[in-house]
């Protein structure tokens, strides 16, 4: 139970409880000042120190007899300190009255540096009178360490960064090389006849699974394929590779078409019959050429249907229905077509990246009908020209293409026009 003091009468001692409140407050002030976790000083207008703490005496290492009434406030700064609190500090406390949280360091008794920051208010009489300044110092050295710490983490995430670019456009070369290696370095020159070839690649950071190729197959015949393999990255690469080098291989044992595709499906199937399963869409064909025309026979092996545009007016599918996927199944399907191009046309064979390719704000599959307008509208002038706008068509389509695209277009250049002959005026 807590007892008081009574008077003879009964009555609490207020008045001695109060002193005690009072004596026992004014204690705590005191000790609050003297052990705050911060340093407290007092000035005169001249900077000469009139009070201070004992946080404070602790960190520089003094005595209250060596800096109260003999040091200025500049005395406990290392010389940038002083410098500062000349130009910047003591102007603008005494214009303003006040300066709050400003960098500077102090120096101890044994020469350490210890950042501080420090906050000054100008204490005034009751006529306005400047009559003392009244410093907080606060301690930095760990928030220095942290800033340290932070600068260094930022260098150390921006050379991580730096470091990841760098890399980066690195594997993005060998990708590039890799994938040049893949398609062939330029195509051969056909007597009488036009190529163009076209390849996007959606991500530089990925090998791609399109590919095509142009060879001569004998006499007077041409073989030609273009396919898309499924899947991205250094397995479809693989794919890829094998695929090209067996199509060249088979065109020149046997020129037929669904030959050609069957050697492949079962290099294909028997070589990913276990485990991962690759396979992918292909249109062969071989090119029989002649001195006014040249004949088309092909086989598809679950690819797009060749597009063609004729010099006459008119474009349109090749029809190449069933064929079905390269490498899928043992005994698979190819469907086999047969056309001739005549002096103007031209054969587009593409992968469905540009079909499936999304446009509009509603982001709607392109397809083939788009396809089929966008080269019955144009002009019959080539191969080239052909390829040449479908360039600019898949540029406008921007992030809508989000797959790789090959395109290889064949074609007889047209006739140029007999010139007129003057006649007799």
């Amino acid at each position: 139970m807590c007892r008081t003091d009574q008077d003879p009468e009964g009555e609490p001692d207020v008045e001695g409880l109060d002193a005690a409140f009072t004596s026992l407050l004014e204690d705590s002030v005191e000790e609050l000042y003297e052990q705050a976790p911060c340093g407290y000083l007092s000035t005169m207008m001249d900077g000469t120190i009139a009070k201070i703490n004992t946080t404070l005496l602790d960190w520089l290492g003094r005595t209250r007899e060596q800096v109260v009434g003999r040091l200025r406030f500049t005395d406990l700064l290392t010389v940038g300190g002083k410098l500062y609190h000349e130009t910047h500090f003591a102007p603008t406390l005494q214009m303003q009255g006040e300066i709050s949280g400003v960098a500077l360091e102090i120096k101890a008794a044994d020469g350490q540096r210890i950042p501080v920051l420090v906050t000054s208010t100008v204490k005034t009489s009751q006529v306005g009178e400047p009559m003392l300044i009244r410093t907080t110092v606060f301690d930095a050295r760990q928030r220095r360490s942290y800033e340290k710490e932070l600068l260094r983490s930022r260098r150390v995430a921006e050379e991580a960064r730096r470091q990841a670019e760098a890399d980066r456009d690195r594997l993005q070369e060998a990708l590039a090389v890799l994938q040049q290696s893949l398609l062939p370095a330029q195509l051969p020159e056909i007597p009488g006849m036009e190529a163009a070839t076209y390849y996007h690649t959606a991500s530089p950071d990925l090998l791609g699974g399109d590919f095509y190729d142009l060879f001569p197959a004998g006499a007077d015949r041409w073989a030609f394929f273009l396919g898309d393999v499924c899947g991205k990255g250094p397995q479809a690469a693989a794919v890829t590779s094998l695929a090209r080098y067996t199509l060249r291989a088979a065109a020149l044992h046997d020129p037929d078409p669904v030959h050609a595709l069957t050697t492949l499906n079962t290099v294909l199937h028997e070589r990913y019959t276990s485990g991962d399963p690759r396979f992918c869409t292909v249109v062969f064909g071989i090119l029989h050429l002649s001195e006014d025309r040249v004949g088309v026979d092909l086989a598809s092996g679950g690819h797009p249907a060749a597009l063609i545009q004729r010099a006459g007016g008119g474009t349109d599918y090749l029809p190449t229905p069933g064929g079905m996927l390269v490498g899928a199944l043992p005994h698979p399907h190819f469907s086999a077509a047969r056309t001739e191009l005549f002096p103007g046309d031209t054969l587009l064979l593409y992968t469905d990246g540009l079909t499936e390719a999304r446009t509009g704000p509603a982001r709607e599959l392109y397809g083939e009908e788009a396809l089929r307008a966008f080269a019955a509208g144009r002009p019959a002038a080539g191969p080239r020209a052909l390829v040449d706008g479908l360039t600019d068509l898949i540029a406008g389509f921007g992030d809508g293409l989000d797959d790789d695209t090959a395109l290889l277009a064949l074609g007889m250049p047209a006739p140029l026009p007999t010139p007129r002959r003057a006649g007799p005026e």
